[in-house]
C-alpha cells in the first residue's frame, strides 16, 4: 500500500510494502504518479518498510524522480540496510539522498 500525503510543499509517500520489485513496482508507480500533484517538486519517500528492491523497483524511483520539475529533488528516508546497501553499490546513492528519518529529511528539503 502506498500512501502520499502533503506536508506544505513535500509530498510524503510511505512506502508500506516489504517487497519493491517488479509486482509491486507497477502499482506503486501508478498510485505515487496519480497522487502527487503536478506542482510537486519536493518528495520524501518513506522506506521504513521496504525490506527488498528489485530493479524494477530502482527504476520506478528513478521515473518518479523525472517527472518532477527541473528544480525538484527526492530524497529517501529510513531505508533499510539492504536497501542502503544497493543504492550504494549502483550509485544511486550519489542520486538520491538518504537520511535516517523523516524529519530528517523533510528538515533537509526545507518541508
Amino acid at each position: 500500500m502506498i500512501i502520499v500525503d502533503s506536508r506544505g510543499d513535500v509530498a510524503m509517500v510511505h512506502v508500506a510494502v516489504d517487497r519493491l520489485d517488479a509486482a509491486a513496482s507497477p502499482a506503486f508507480k501508478q498510485a505515487v504518479a496519480s497522487q502527487v500533484d503536478a506542482d510537486t517538486a519536493k518528495l520524501v519517500l518513506d522506506m521504513r518498510a521496504v525490506e527488498f528492491v528489485d530493479s524494477t523497483g530502482l527504476g520506478a524511483i528513478v521515473s518518479l524522480m523525472k517527472r518532477l520539475p527541473p528544480d525538484g529533488v527526492l530524497v529517501i528516508a529510513a531505508p533499510r540496510h539492504p536497501v542502503r546497501r544497493l543504492l550504494q553499490i549502483t550509485g544511486l546513492d550519489r542520486l538520491f539522498r538518504q537520511f535516517d528519518t523523516t524529519e530528517e529529511a523533510l528538515a533537509a528539503i526545507g518541508g
